[in-house]
């Protein structure tokens, strides 16, 4: 794989048990560049560890006065500096390559995952863990697989010159036959303490990552209760742990290092004395001593690829578990015979094949969205109302506290087909939900519309059925101030919609969501931050753009209920009630009470027509003012 090549076609499907199962994975789908690396490796270092024979011919031929053989040894050199650097070059080249490709597939991997669980990966696994593994375990990753090629390079390389010294020098090279290894197994006893260290520093850090991260999104509400101070406090705590196991985990590794340094030089010594002690007796020839020295010399080299490899995989352990967390998390829990049909995470079920349609039901709740009709949900809790659109998009919760939404809760049926027993592009494709808190990207707003969708609905038709005629004046002012052209669809929205104000960005993303025009549309509070006036259009909008198709709203607004085909009432966890927005309100105080924020007692006292505005509507279903309901009528 080449650099040139990425992104991967398929990522593949990691092995997900362990953090050391996901590095074996990885390295199992890069052997190849593992392999290449690994040789240039032997070239580098073997043209290297050689640079002693030719040093000890050349001394040998100096002491021998023979000319002929110190050109050789001249020659010898020349040869090796070439090798030395070639395999250098390529070396670093392969190594750089499999660490890129190696986080590439990571980052697919996590996208990926992102993109499967949608808004429900946040309720799974904090925001902040994410982005601490999609960036900086990431590099530490991919860090342990461009050493592992170097290492066995390395490892390779001293094996090789210790039999050789052994056979070249039998004397000698015995004691470094035996000294080497001991040096690279001094560490060990370490490794486990500095492991551990550099576990906590970085189990630290990340929560501080995720601290930051959460401080971050939620800014604007600390500026609004004051909070700031409080937020900073915390979070210059967690930077001081982690800069105290930083500080700790180093004094390990400096350990690990002057070990490294100091008895590979008694080696040496031990080496130099020694042999000075076999060429006086005239045991071996002065060149070979200088050959065994330079020898040994050049083995320290090699030597110091063992501390690196062991804090590449003390660093990346801990990445690799947490990235394996994250790629574990499943969109739902699938029955038996249902995840018996799936290969590599797609089902084999022909009805993928199929277009999805017809009656929306949550076996969970008991909810019934009949096909081509609007469905309005009301449930007490918001929080509630938010899991049932999220299980009717497909995606069974499976911690949720009320009766039903408790693990292994069904998932939700379309046309008699559970969305978790098809591929997810098909459910996608029939099933959108459109949270309480949509996300805009940046870019303009001609690419904010261009999503996938069925080309029945334009952009125009959603923009208007959404309201959103006043975003458009000021995106077209903002636009002919920055670029000259007036033309809204040009007109360029920053990341999250920071530019624009609440209302604004909630109808610019249900414009969004209506030119998709998928089967099914499921809105969650879509008009929970625009005045009367709009929400009564918006109402109209939506139950004309949507004619002939099955939209769900999830809300407690009187101006949206009683536009609505059938009203659903949901009570912990259950459905209570089902009729039109009169109806209940006539019939049911339970339903009253969460209309027009009553207690129960009021709402039953109030009675069919108490308390109502014009048309039936609650005087305080939205949370507006009474002659704010009363103007809008």
């Amino acid at each position: 794989m080449h650099i040139r090549d990425l992104p991967y076609p398929d990522p593949g499907r990691p092995d997900v048990r362990s953090g050391p199962r996901f590095l074996l994975w990885l390295g199992r789908n890069q052997l190849g560049g593992q392999v290449k690396a690994a040789l240039w490796g032997l070239v580098h270092m073997a043209a290297l560890v050689s640079f002693p024979l030719a040093i000890g011919f050349g001394v040998q031929a100096v002491v021998d006065r023979s000319g002929a053989r110190l050109a050789t040894a001249g020659a010898l050199m020349a040869g090796l500096t070439v090798l030395t650097a070639l395999g250098d070059v390529m070396l670093h080249r392969a190594a750089v390559t499999n660490w890129i490709t190696a986080a590439a597939r990571v980052q697919q991997l996590l996208a990926r995952k992102a993109v499967e669980l949608g808004s429900t990966l946040t309720r799974k696994v904090a925001a902040g863990e994410v982005v601490a593994v999609s960036t900086g375990d990431v590099e530490k990753i991919g860090w342990f697989v461009e050493a592992l090629s170097r290492f066995t390079a390395a490892a390779i390389t001293s094996v090789a010159v210790c039999v050789a010294l052994v056979l070249y020098q039998p004397a000698l090279g015995v004691v470094v036959a035996v000294g080497v290894p001991a040096l690279a197994l001094t560490v060990l006893p370490l490794l486990p303490r500095a492991t551990r260290r550099a576990d906590e520093q970085r189990e630290k850090a990340g929560r501080a990552t995720e601290l930051a991260s959460d401080t971050v999104a939620g800014l604007r509400v600390l500026r609004g209760i004051g909070g700031e101070e409080l937020f900073l406090r915390r979070y210059r705590r967690a930077s001081q742990e982690v800069r105290i196991a930083a500080v700790r985990s180093a004094r390990m590794w400096a350990l690990i290092a002057a070990v490294q340094v100091a008895l590979p030089g008694l080696l040496l010594i031990g080496v130099v004395w020694y042999g000075a002690a076999l060429a006086r007796d005239g045991r071996i020839e002065v060149g070979e001593l200088v050959t065994v020295y330079s020898a040994v010399t050049f083995l320290l080299f090699p030597l110091r690829h063992v501390e690196e490899i062991a804090m590449a995989y003390s660093f990346s352990r801990p990445s690799a578990r947490r990235a394996a967390r994250v790629l574990a998390l499943r969109r739902s829990s699938p029955p038996p015979r249902v995840a018996a049909a799936h290969r590599d995470g797609q089902p084999a079920d022909s009805r993928d094949a199929t277009p999805l349609g017809g009656d929306l039901y949550d076996p969970a709740s008991r909810l019934l969205a009949p096909s081509g009709l609007l469905t309005a949900v009301v449930c007490g809790d918001p929080d509630a109302a938010g899991r049932l659109a999220d299980r009717l998009g497909g995606h069974p919760v499976s911690d949720g506290p009320d009766e039903g939404e408790r693990a292994g809760a069904p998932s939700a049926l379309l046309g008699g087909v559970a969305l978790d027993e098809v591929a997810l592009p098909a459910a996608r494709a029939a099933v959108l939900v459109q949270d309480k808190d949509p996300v805009l990207l940046s870019g303009t707003l001609a690419e904010l519309l261009d999503v996938p969708r069925s080309g029945e609905v334009s952009a125009e038709q959603a923009l208007e059925a959404a309201q959103c005629g006043d975003v458009l004046d000021a995106l077209a002012q903002a636009s002919a101030a920055d670029t000259g052209d007036a033309d809204p669809m040009g007109a360029r929205i920053t990341e999250r919609g920071r530019s624009l104000s609440g209302g604004q960005r909630q109808r610019l993303a249900l414009a969004r969501s209506l030119v998709t025009d998928p089967e099914v549309l499921v809105l969650d509070e879509p008009t929970s931050a625009v005045d009367s006036h709009t929400e009564a259009r918006i109402a109209e909008g939506v139950r004309r753009l949507r004619a002939g198709r099955t939209t769900v709203v999830m809300t407690s607004s009187p101006l949206l209920l009683d536009r609505a085909d059938r009203v659903v009432f949901v009570h912990k966890g259950e459905v209570a009630g089902t009729g039109t927005h009169r109806e209940l309100l006539s019939t049911d105080p339970a339903y009253r009470a969460v209309v027009t924020r009553e207690p129960d007692g009021e709402a039953a006292a109030h009675g069919a027509g108490g308390g109502t505005g014009p048309d039936g509507h609650g005087l305080q279903g939205t949370g507006r003012t009474e002659e704010q309901i009363e103007e809008s009528a």
